[in-house]
């Protein structure tokens, strides 16, 4: 499993995406599951990793998850229509 800092910026996005990067390709054929529990500050950057880290495991043909998305991450990747691509479930309808 891999995992999310504490603190996922646009200051911390490319460093972030290039190691978890190196861990998506030696899971090589495994699936992929990144671990945001630890997530606490964060932007739109930490979508654009987590997306990144997605084409990175389609196009190795390997399973893509995030595990313990925070709230606020869920509502953000919603706002932005990507939440399915992460696998956030749609909300409820009114």
């Amino acid at each position: 499993m891999l995992a999310l800092p504490v603190e996922l910026t646009h200051a911390q996005a490319r460093a972030c995406l290039n190691t978890l990067s190196l861990g998506v390709r030696a899971a090589a054929g495994a699936g992929v599951v990144v671990d945001a529990s630890a997530l606490a500050r964060f932007d739109s950057a930490a979508l654009a990793v987590l997306l990144a880290l997605r084409r990175q495991c389609l196009a190795l043909s390997q399973s893509f998850a995030v595990a313990h998305m925070p709230a606020g991450l869920a509502d953000l990747a919603t706002l932005y229509g990507i939440g399915e691509l992460l696998g956030v479930a749609p909300a409820p309808s009114a």
